[in-house]
This record gives structure tokens, C-alpha cells and sequence, in this order.
């Protein structure tokens, strides 16, 4: 049986921390950023965790144990 491999997309968007959580950027932050207010921009910046109803299947995708 093939070793399962992961998903390699999700992987370039989501980072583990050492604890097992998932980090990602926030969507948004790329472009037309004249039309959006400085709190949102400043919203934009930073990591933020992944929602926790999404954390089970992305760990699947990337293929980790827990």
C-alpha cells in the first residue's frame, strides 16, 4: 500500500506550531488594499488560528497523526 500523501496546497497555507495547532493568513491581504480601511488592513496582519471545526479534516489532508 502507497504511503498517503499530502495535500500540497493546503500545506503551502497552513503552518503546525510545535503544540500541534494550525496557523494561516488572513484572506484578503493581498491586493486592492486602497478600497480597505487602516483597521482592517491592520486586522489583516499577523497569523490566526485555524476554526476549530476545520482542524480535524486539515490535519487529515496534511497528514498527521493527532
Amino acid at each position: 500500500m502507497p504511503k498517503m500523501k499530502s495535500n500540497r496546497s493546503l500545506q503551502k497555507r497552513v503552518k503546525v506550531t510545535g503544540s500541534g495547532k494550525l496557523k494561516r493568513k488572513s484572506p484578503g491581504a493581498g491586493h486592492l488594499k486602497s478600497a480597505k480601511s487602516n483597521k482592517q488592513l491592520r486586522n489583516f496582519r499577523g497569523d490566526k488560528d485555524v476554526a476549530p471545526g476545520f482542524v480535524k479534516g486539515f490535519k487529515q489532508l496534511l497528514g498527521k497523526k493527532k
